[in-house]
């Protein structure tokens, strides 16, 4: 896509004298084996709609080709065990739906979910979403983002993690076409306020708390958070 060379993704980035770079980043690494079904759903998938690090970290990367077409590109950010995914793409057969999770047997079940829905407009890449965002789509280029109950990182201490602060939001804004969406939802209050915060200061965006989108599909994280007596909060921010 971009002729420029990108820089290191994190996780890779070394000090001058060749040591690892300690990076606040919004997520963790988890364990990596998989599941029976999982494996199956990788085996079955994966050479064809899961694109790999190495692939990703090539100046020539081109993402329109892994889809084997042109269509308006839609990038959901943390597909979990991919059931938004598989059940927002299926209502878009028009639509390119490239999905970032970093947890590969999150992978492994979206791209089942994806299989067993006989779509064949998703991709998959595992590799750090704010690093993507800046480095793989050029200005104005997304058709919609997605950003599902992202980790709210709830300990105090922990809340610089958090994903959606004022520099990930130029840079989402930035990548939107005009009167394009950044859906978002979370089941953390204070981490609803500070989206509020954030997006309503970006001033590419205009938008707010608005009522829960009927074409997300109610998974199971979101039960877990009603069942725990958390309110829903849904957002909707538009490119202007």
């Amino acid at each position: 896509m971009n002729e420029r060379v990108r820089p290191a993704r994190p996780h890779h980035k070394l000090t001058e004298d060749g040591r690892p770079m300690r990076e606040v980043l919004s997520y963790s690494r988890r364990g990596s084996r998989f599941t029976p079904n999982q494996q199956a759903a990788w085996d079955a998938h994966h050479e064809a709609w899961w694109v790999p690090d190495d692939v990703v970290d090539r100046d020539d990367f081109d993402l329109t080709a892994w889809f084997g077409r042109e269509a308006p590109l839609v990038v959901e950010i943390g597909c979990g065990i991919g059931e938004s995914t598989a059940a927002l793409a299926a209502t878009r057969p028009g639509t390119n739906v490239l999905g970032i999770e970093v947890w590969v047997p999150g992978i492994a079940d979206t791209l089942g979910k994806v299989g067993e829905a006989g779509l064949d407009n998703v991709r998959m890449i595992g590799v750090d979403a704010a690093w993507s965002m800046e480095h793989l789509f050029e200005p104005g280029s997304l058709a919609g983002v997605w950003t599902f109950f992202p980790d709210p990182w709830h300990k105090k201490r922990h809340n610089k993690r958090r994903l959606v602060n004022a520099t990930f939001a130029a840079v989402v804004a930035s990548r939107l076409e005009v009167g394009a969406e950044w859906r978002l939802a979370t089941d953390w209050a204070d981490y609803a306020e500070q989206m509020v915060e954030v997006l309503d200061a970006e001033p590419l965006l205009e938008g707010g708390v608005t009522e829960r989108w009927d074409e997300r599909p109610l998974t199971r994280f979101e039960r877990k958070g009603l069942d725990k007596g958390r309110d829903i909060t849904d957002l909707c921010y538009r490119r202007v």
